[in-house]
């Protein structure tokens, strides 16, 4: 089944890739790798994992960067199907000091790329714990992709 056939199945539906917030570029290919820059969860999310949010909270917030991720790789590869596996996740958590499970909130984005990628979206991964993030974001996650020859 393709990228795209198993997102339509499962009800997933992209929003419309974000602008960049600020100087840079949201996706750049080199060769077959696509890097996606950092994305945020989009609409009216605004706090901190371990204050205003608590952590299954947070992961829906890395999901929502998960969502506006995958609508960058459209984006700059035209489809989902392009895509032969995710390679990296690198999430970034705005977290309250005594918060030590940026690891759980990263999850919401990882399962996703597993739900829409199947095995091909099983990736090696950073998760790290911020004092803050632009705009006071929840959480950013940037993501590397191998694309199809």
């Amino acid at each position: 089944m393709s990228h795209e056939a198993r997102m339509q199945e499962q009800g997933i539906v992209l929003p419309e890739a974000p602008t960049p917030m600020a100087a840079y570029v949201p996706a750049i290919q080199t060769g077959n790798l696509l890097w996606i820059a950092g994305q945020p969860p989009g609409g009216d999310w605004r706090g901190r994992v371990g204050d205003e949010y608590d952590v299954p909270t947070g992961a829906r917030a890395a999901r929502d960067s998960g969502l506006n991720i995958l609508a960058q790789v459209r984006k700059a590869a035209g489809s989902l199907d392009e895509v032969e596996r995710v390679v990296k996740v690198i999430g970034f958590v705005n977290a309250a000091p005594d918060c030590d499970d940026v690891h759980l909130v990263v999850n919401g984005c990882s399962e996703l790329m597993q739900q829409v990628f199947g095995e091909a979206g099983r990736h090696t991964r950073s998760a790290v714990g911020c004092s803050t993030l632009p705009m006071q974001i929840p959480v950013e996650i940037e993501a590397m992709f191998l694309l199809r020859s």
